[in-house]
């Protein structure tokens, strides 16, 4: 297995992930200034951000990382406490508008911010030493996006099966992301109740029905506390920011089987080096780095030299994954010989 691409120069300023505070400010704006505004969110990230993976460029060298986490550490709790104003002042819209397309537009802009500061803060959480302070706050974002068992089936099983048949949370390859999203959901939850019941915590002990059962009150008290309008808008944007976190999920490891028992390489994951994609979403795209080395910090991940390469960023890869032929005429001729099935 080869190394990670060494670094050159001084290490990159940390600042530039700051950028990836935009998204839950604007979201924020946009809820609290109502009308037109609240789509800011969704236009800024599925409009802007392919065209800003293009102009920001690739890396074609990493900088060294940093040798102290904390401003990245503070990043974190500043998202987190940015997805629940975000939230907040969605809950506050809905009540306003009632059924609109103004609290549609909101729901969808607020998942979109839910995906980076709920659950790619989550996901980074989620890998601290569990019932901690950093691990606490992961799990109430989970919350605020109805995905309580997500840390569960991640930790324990796409971790230890990425790319094999076993992993439901890794796609097929000539699968599509709509027939991917649709096997998955279901499919991780369901893993995840095996998990806890393989651990002897059946039935009532169940803690992934335990959370179920939480997110269920959690619905029906905004039912009772603010109306229906006020529950579908935050389930809507629970359920978008669980398609793209899905969508993610699809493009990470697509096409790229492991046999069972196989050890697993760079190889089994994307890469994207992208900077626009890398400063805003907590360096999620270098995933066989964080594969390879779960417990590692996200700003201490660097790329791989063999690492198979996205087209674009996950924002440029986006508009390619929804419309199935195209992403397979682009994605095809980049998976590696040894991975095309016969």
């Amino acid at each position: 297995m080869s190394g990670v691409v060494r670094p050159d120069g001084r290490p990159e300023a940390w600042t530039w992930h700051l950028l990836g505070l935009v998204l839950p400010l604007l979201v924020i704006a946009g809820n609290v200034a109502g009308g037109l505004w609240v789509w800011v969110g969704l236009a800024y990230v599925l409009g802007l951000g392919p065209i800003l993976d293009v102009v920001c460029g690739r890396a074609e060298r990493p900088r060294p990382p940093r040798t102290s986490g904390r401003p990245f550490q503070r990043l974190l709790y500043v998202h987190a406490a940015a997805q629940f104003v975000a939230v907040g002042t969605l809950l506050a819209r809905a009540s306003l508008e009632g059924p609109s397309w103004v609290t549609l537009g909101a729901a969808l802009s607020t998942g979109v911010g839910s995906g980076v500061s709920g659950i790619i803060v989550a996901h980074e959480l989620g890998h601290t030493k569990p019932r901690s302070f950093s691990w606490w706050v992961g799990r109430l974002n989970l919350l605020t996006v109805l995905y309580l068992h997500f840390t569960t089936e991640h930790n324990h099983t796409h971790h230890r099966l990425v790319s094999t048949p076993d992993d439901p949370a890794s796609a097929r390859y000539g699968e599509s992301l709509w027939h991917f999203v649709a096997r998955t959901i279901p499919g991780q939850f369901l893993d995840a109740v095996r998990i806890e019941d393989r651990k002897g915590r059946t039935g009532v002990r169940n803690r992934v029905l335990h959370g179920m059962m939480l997110q269920l009150g959690l619905v029906g008290g905004l039912v009772v506390a603010g109306g229906p309008w006020v529950a579908a808008a935050f389930a809507a944007q629970a359920a978008f920011a669980v398609f793209l976190l899905e969508y993610i999920n699809y493009i990470r490891h697509y096409g790229l089987v492991r046999a069972v028992g196989e050890r697993q390489t760079e190889r089994h994951s994307w890469q994207a080096e992208e900077r626009w994609s890398r400063w805003t979403l907590l360096e999620l795209t270098r995933h066989p780095a964080h594969h390879l080395k779960a417990s590692e910090p996200f700003w201490r991940l660097q790329p791989y030299e063999h690492a198979p390469e996205l087209p674009s960023g996950y924002y440029g890869c986006f508009w390619l994954a929804v419309v199935p032929p195209l992403w397979r005429r682009v994605i095809h001729p980049r998976i590696p010989e040894a991975f095309i099935p016969a």
